[in-house]
Parts: C-alpha cells; structure tokens; sequence
C-alpha cells in the first residue's frame, strides 16, 4: 500500500515537470515569434514604432530575462525620437550582456549624435575590448576623435587599425565613408596662376571662394569663382562664375555627385552640369558612371559619358576615368597616399586629353577636345593645428593649340581651408 502511494506522488511530480516544462518550451515560442514580427514589422516599409514597443514591453514581461526585447525597445524608442529611453536600454543590455554588439553601436551613434563624445570614447573602448576584430567599432572611435578636432588621437588610431589590418583593402573604403558622414563645415579659398610657354599668350588667373556643408546625408558646397586671362598684355577674358556641388548618400555604398554651375562673362560656360552615379564594391574597388554637359556662351553645346574605376590598396587610392566625348577620350590617373589623416596625403595625376571637369581651362573646352594634351600633375595636403587645411598642386600641361604645334602651361595651385 506504502509503494502504490510512493508510485503515485513520483507520477504527479512527473506530470507536474513535464507540464511545467512545456510551458516554458511554450513561452520561449511564443516569446520567439513575438520578437518575429516586431523584428519583420521594423523593416517593413511602414513600421509601427509604437505598436513595436507596446509588443517588446510584453515580451519583456513574458521574459525579463531576454534581452533582445530590451534592445528592440532602446531601437523603437530611438525611432520616435525618445532618445533618454533609448539610452537607458541600450545601457540596460550592456551592463547585463556583452554579447550584444549592436547594443554598443546604437549607443555609440546615440553619443555621436548628441555630441556626448567623453562618454562614446568610454563604450567604444570598451566595445573594442570585447570585439576587438570589429572594423567598425574602431571606425566609430576615431569619428570622435575626429569631430573634436583631436588631430594628435585621430592620427594615433588611424595608424592603429592601418597596422591590424595591413591587408585589407575595404580599411581605407570605410575611412572615406566614415570622413563623409562626419558632421563639419569648411570655408576656404583657392588661387591657380597659369604660365604659357607660347609668346603674348597669359597669364591666367582663376581664383575662388566656397563654403562646404556636411551631415549625415551628404554635402553641400556654394562656390564663387572669378578668372581674368591676358593676351597681348590685355585682358582677353575675365568675369565670375556661380556654381553648387554636392555630394548626396542614398544606400549603403551607394552615393551621387552633383555639380551645377553658371556665368553670364566669357571667362566660363555659360553652364556647366555634372553627374555622376558611385558604387562601393568589396575589397576596396569603386565605380562610377556619369555624364557632363557643357553649354557654351555662344550657345554651342557639349555633352560627354564619363566612367571610372578606382581601388583602395592600404592607404594608397588609384583612379582611373574616362570621358567619352565628340572628337577624342579623355584619360586621367589619379593616386593619392594618405600618411596621417584623410586630409594629409601626397597626389600624383597624369592625363592625356582635356577634360570636362578641368575648371581652369572650361572656357576653351570646345576648343581643346579636339587638340591633344599631355598632363601630370604632383602635389600634397596638409592639416594644420586641428582646423587649417593648405594644399598645392603643380601641374604641366603639353597642349596642342594647331596640328603638331605645342605650348608649354604650368598651373601653381594654392588651397587653404579651415575647418569647424
């Protein structure tokens, strides 16, 4: 009688197990589909953020233990502009989790954003400890250092993640997305004196003004330039030309270049527009296809097809392009070795025809595109003190100006920017 009573209390507690069992095999189910469908609903094309957080708050409940219902509370909070709320479950998942890396970068772009770069430095080094194969989150450090204008740390950790990653060719790629995404803005001036070989024929001068623009989406540069070309000791040319650029990020690796400019004086087109359409491949190759159109002050009009390709190896970037116009291509080599940050670099240019974008010689490109040219260039930028930015660039140019018969041009190019 004892033994049937003992076999009975060992079922119930059997019973008592397995139902207890399944209900938490159950609730992990249930929990998982929940975070299923805000997760589906967040990349939807119209998400409910609200929604979100009212079906997080009860998987929260249903699981307190289960952090990704904290962390897609912080996101959804973030996503209606709550920041203090996301902040506080970003933090929440950190301090109980380290296996969480996107916890570390919404916190890290939340620091960013609202300019709270002593406590971003603080996760970015601790995310790295954690994480310490992670391009991005050394990307993200040297953002800060960056936009505090901390030249001596910026250099420091650009020379670090060159040296972890002395092979990678996407290191220098990320670079040049992580530096177009910083918010800052630049003014600056530039002067370019043209020497002709030919007797009677210059100077030229080309000298303008700009003040740049950029966030998060892109860039936005306003230009003032004015050029005055002498011939027989005359001003053969003068007047000044207005022009906008802009650089606009669409998808991730994908960005446009926008140029637009205009004159009413015979130093410049009339109009002079520019587009063109980058990719961003892996292992550090760039594309770009493109068109220019230049309208002249005589109403003639010019239209070209431009592509090129471009490769990051290390802290060395190659381009080449083409355009494609009426009479003769043009063909440009462009290399630049960056050996600090992204504005300390030495270039070195060779082309072989006139090209559209050249802005010293725009007023005679009618003419020149037909006419062979012979061009290299040589030349480097330097940050100053955290906030100047001086180039120079030297160029010589071998022009045809008839059949078979050359003149000499030397261009002395001078930039000095400050940035804030």
């Amino acid at each position: 009688m004892k033994c049937i009573k003992i076999l009975h209390i060992s079922q119930l507690l059997f019973f008592l197990f397995l139902f207890s069992n399944q209900n938490i095999k159950a609730q992990k189910i249930d929990t998982d589909s929940l975070l299923t469908v805000i997760t589906k609903d967040m990349q939807s094309a119209r998400p409910n953020y609200n929604l979100n957080i009212k079906r997080a708050s009860l998987g929260k409940r249903l699981a307190p233990k289960y952090l990704d219902f904290h962390l897609a509370l912080g996101r959804n909070y973030y996503l209606i502009n709550q920041k203090d709320s996301a902040r506080y479950y970003y933090n929440y998942v950190i301090q109980r989790s380290n296996k969480y890396q996107d916890a570390f970068l919404y916190l890290i772009n939340l620091d960013i954003e609202e300019k709270k770069y002593d406590e971003g430095v603080k996760i970015a080094n601790r995310a790295i400890e954690i994480f310490p194969d992670d391009k991005t989150l050394r990307l993200k450090r040297i953002t800060f250092y960056s936009l505090q204008n901390d030249t001596k740390n910026e250099a420091k950790y650009l020379k670090s993640i060159k040296a972890r990653f002395p092979n990678d060719p996407e290191i220098q790629q990320l670079l040049f997305e992580l530096y177009s995404t910083v918010n800052m803005d630049r003014v600056g001036a530039y002067y370019n004196y043209t020497t002709i070989s030919r007797d009677d024929v210059g100077p030229w001068h080309l000298a303008s003004v700009d003040y740049l623009r950029q966030r998060l989406w892109g860039s936005l540069i306003g230009r003032v330039s004015y050029a005055k070309r002498f011939s027989l000791e005359e001003v053969k040319a003068s007047g000044l030309q207005f022009e906008v650029e802009s650089h606009l990020f669409s998808k991730k690796n994908n960005y446009s270049y926008i140029d637009v400019a205009y004159s009413q004086d015979n130093a410049f087109p009339e109009w002079r527009l520019g587009y063109s359409y980058f990719h961003n491949f892996k292992k550090g190759w760039e594309a770009d296809l493109g068109a220019r159109y230049i309208k002249m002050q005589d109403n003639s009009d010019l239209k070209t097809l431009n592509i090129g390709l471009g490769k990051y190896i290390g802290s060395y970037w190659f381009n080449l392009r083409s355009y494609i116009q009426k009479d003769a291509p043009s063909l440009i080599f462009t290399s630049r070795y960056y050996y600090k940050t992204k504005y300390d670099y030495v270039t070195l240019i060779a082309g072989y025809g006139t090209s559209p974008d050249d802005r010293t010689r725009a007023a005679e490109y009618e003419t020149r595109m037909s006419l062979k040219s012979f061009r290299v260039s040589a030349g480097f930028n330097k940050l100053i003190k955290s906030h100047y930015i001086a180039g120079i660039l030297i160029t010589t140019n071998e022009q045809e100006y008839s059949p078979d018969k050359y003149q000499t041009e030397l261009d002395f190019a001078f930039l000095l920017q400050y940035k804030f």
